[in-house]
This record gives C-alpha cells, sequence and structure tokens, in this order.
C-alpha cells in the first residue's frame, strides 16, 4: 500500500535526497562537531550562537526542499531551489572555514591557563592566516551564490561585487584600525593573553587581565571589580600600557608601599618595625611574595609633620597582585 509519504518522496531526486540526509546528519552532529571545532567552548554565548545560525540553516535547506515539491505544480517555484542552494554553498563555505580555523588554531594557536581551563589563544600567526581564510571563502561563497543565482554576465556580477566593495569602502573606518591595531597587539607580544596589566587614561588606573585578544576589541578582565571590559583594539594602543606580567628582574615584579610616620619614631626602630613584620610576612604562605630578596626600606621625604617612607619587596603571582599589595 502506498502511502502519501512514498508519492512524496518519489518527487524528490537522489540529490535532493542526499542533500537532505547529509542537512539532517550535520544537524544532528552539531554540538559534538563545534564542541570539536571550538576547542572544548561550547557553553560560550558566541559559540552557541554561530551553533543555532548553522542550526538553522541546516533545517531551512531541508524545510525549502520540501517546500519546493509542494510548490512544484506552482509557475514560478524554481526561485525556492536556487534559495536553498545559496543557502547550501553559504553553509560550507562557513563550515569549510571553522574548519580551517581548527587547525590553523590547533598548528599556531599558544595554549596557556586560566582558573583551572585551558584556552587555546590567538598569536599574530594564527589571526593572520585566519584574515586570509575568511576572504578566500568570503569570495568562494560570493561566486558560488552569483553561479546558483545565474548571474552568469559581466554587468550582473560587477553589479554585486561593486556593491559589495563599495560598502566595503564606506564602513573601512568602522572596522580597519581594530583589525591592523589587533595584528599589531599580537605581533609586538607585548600583550598576551592571561598577562596583568595596568592602563593609563582612562579615568582611574585600571588594573585587569587581557582575558582574550578579539578580531576588533580586546576583553579585560578588572582584578579589582571581577567583571570583564571591553575595548577596541585602536583605542587600547592608544593608551599608556604597564605589563606588570613581564617583569625585567628574575626577582620578579618590584612592589612599593608608602606610608607617613611622625617624627617622634627613630629611623632605627621604623626600620626595626619594617623587617619584624617582614618577618611575619615570610611566615604567611598566602601572601606570595619573593621573601628570599630582603626588604628595602628608605626615607623618601622629610614632610611638615611626618617623614614618607618607601618599602620595595619583589612578588612573582601577578595575578594575585591586588591582594598582595592589600
Amino acid at each position: 500500500m502506498i502511502t502519501d509519504w512514498q508519492v512524496l518522496l518519489e518527487g524528490f531526486s537522489g540529490f535532493e535526497i542526499s542533500l537532505m540526509v547529509v542537512n539532517a546528519i550535520l544537524l544532528i552532529i552539531s554540538y559534538p562537531l563545534f564542541n570539536k571545532l571550538s576547542h572544548g567552548h561550547i557553553n560560550k554565548r558566541n559559540t552557541r550562537r554561530r551553533l543555532n545560525v548553522f542550526r538553522s540553516i541546516n533545517a531551512l535547506i531541508i524545510a525549502g526542499l520540501v517546500f519546493y515539491h509542494l510548490l512544484l505544480p506552482v509557475a514560478g517555484a524554481s526561485w525556492v531551489i536556487r534559495i536553498v542552494s545559496v543557502l547550501f554553498v553559504v553553509y560550507l563555505s562557513y563550515l569549510g572555514f571553522y574548519i580551517f580555523n581548527y587547525f590553523i588554531l590547533s598548528r599556531f594557536g599558544r595554549t596557556w591557563e586560566i582558573d583551572g581551563n585551558v584556552r587555546v589563544s590567538d598569536t599574530y600567526n594564527t589571526r593572520a592566516l585566519r584574515i586570509l581564510t575568511a576572504i578566500l571563502f568570503f569570495v568562494v561563497a560570493l561566486i558560488g551564490s552569483l553561479q546558483v543565482l545565474e548571474l552568469d554576465s559581466l554587468l550582473q556580477a560587477g553589479g554585486v561585487i561593486g556593491f559589495v566593495g563599495v560598502f566595503l569602502a564606506l564602513t573601512q573606518a568602522s572596522w580597519a584600525p581594530d583589525i591592523i591595531s589587533g595584528l599589531i597587539i599580537l605581533n609586538s607580544d607585548l600583550l598576551e593573553e592571561g598577562d596583568v596589566v595596568q592602563l593609563e587614561g582612562m579615568g582611574d588606573e585600571l588594573i585587569g587581565m587581557i582575558y582574550k585578544t578579539k578580531m576588533f576589541h580586546t576583553e579585560v578582565l578588572n582584578v579589582v571589580n571581577n567583571h570583564r571590559i571591553m575595548i577596541r583594539n585602536a583605542r587600547l594602543r592608544d593608551h599608556t600600557i604597564h605589563n606588570l606580567s613581564k617583569f625585567a628582574s628574575a626577582k620578579g615584579l618590584r612592589e612599593m608601599l608608602v606610608f607617613k610616620i611622625g617624627y617622634e619614631h627613630k629611623a632605627e626602630s621604623v626600620r626595626q618595625m619594617f623587617n619584624k613584620a617582614y618577618a611575619k610576612i615570610a611566615e604567611d604562605k598566602e601572601i606570595e611574595i619573593e621573601v628570599q630578596h630582603p626588604l628595602e626600606v628608605h626615607a623618601d621625604n622629610a614632610g611638615d609633620y611626618a617623614v614618607t617612607w618607601k618599602v620595595f619587596y619583589y612578588t612573582k603571582n601577578i595575578k594575585k597582585l591586588v591582594r598582595t599589595r592589600q
């Protein structure tokens, strides 16, 4: 007994059935596939958004093919199959771009750890290769879509490509400086993901950890208030940046505390007080300073009512810098 489903399937060609099966399989395995391509960071909001876009395109391709055959008796229904074909070309280009990105990041990326989680971050090589790969797959998707839409004439194809070129030219002031600044930051090796930096020129001096250098902006984790800050790459280069993680001495980062002590206390008693406190600090394992290096105590300024004393110590655990200062 022939059912309605069997009659419907008889109207599909072998290529269309294969296309629907492939999209159905990709829809089913999309979660583990994206989890692999994103190096295990599938729970990130932007990654889940891309995953939902991929799933939507899969569903639209399948629905478009079914809808096309339902409208087959209607004249002019061929536009449906063209839209489906364009979606499939864009889908394959986007998927190919992510697969290439996975291998580029695995080969040239930098692995580091934050809060017990292993991350693979961009380098100058990965960022440059990703931009070139994005341009390549964009051109492939554009040419493939023009062929599917039967825009074969030079005038038609040139019009579409010209529109894209004019759009990029008009908007380049918004994205080009940030992309170039991001490449310069990655190439300079001055800032790396995981570094603790101090930024000047943003109101109060900001102490933060570079969380991720993206294509257009850099995410900084404010270690004082424990929240993330997004700074444009071009704007980040306009500020004075102190990279506290890249100290110039093997002793570590040389930190300074300032005290004002009255004239009634002699210099020798002040030094004894600081050294006694330093000895107690050395016994506290939660305060991570380099106790093998002696404390440096200097009288800096003699004021009207007190003497300014500066105390210098060394630390290497920069991620706990604020807690160590406290």
